[in-house]
């Protein structure tokens, strides 16, 4: 199992640069954190204020630790330089999966609409067309 973390950041116009500083200094290096698998700043395409610090832990015992922990207090201590406050999701992942399960769905998708039927007055075809998209 796996804990994700999504901690939504949304700075006054005049503290971007001040909020954007202090989260990417609390990146440096957090794998060296036990437990910490990733650890993330994104930047909003839609609003420039708005920030997504998503990081990914082992358990929620090391989530637990890093709520705790004085990196966590400084994130914590922005709250003066937002518009709104924080926004925090936890989600827990019990199961993950990669490109293998898009490639599986699109595949039984196109398998399932590339059999032609015969119309009245259509030419006759048999068997399969190959998909004009594919994803490897």
């Amino acid at each position: 199992m796996m804990i994700m973390v999504r901690t939504i950041i949304n700075a006054l116009p005049e503290k971007k640069k001040e909020v954007l500083l202090t989260l990417l200094s609390l990146i440096e290096l957090p794998e060296k954190e036990k437990g910490c698998l990733s650890y993330g700043v994104f930047a909003d395409i839609e609003d420039e204020n708005v920030f997504n610090l998503i990081s990914e832990w082992q358990t929620r015992q090391h989530l637990d630790h890093h709520m705790r922990s004085d990196r966590f207090s400084v994130l914590l201590g922005i709250k003066s330089l937002l518009s709104e406050p924080m926004k925090i999701q936890i989600v827990t992942v019990s199961n993950s999966e990669g490109i293998e399960a898009v490639n599986s769905v699109r595949k039984k998708e196109a398998d399932s609409q590339n059999y032609c039927r015969e119309k009245p007055g259509d030419m006759k075809f048999s068997g399969k067309v190959k998909p004009a998209l594919s994803i490897e």
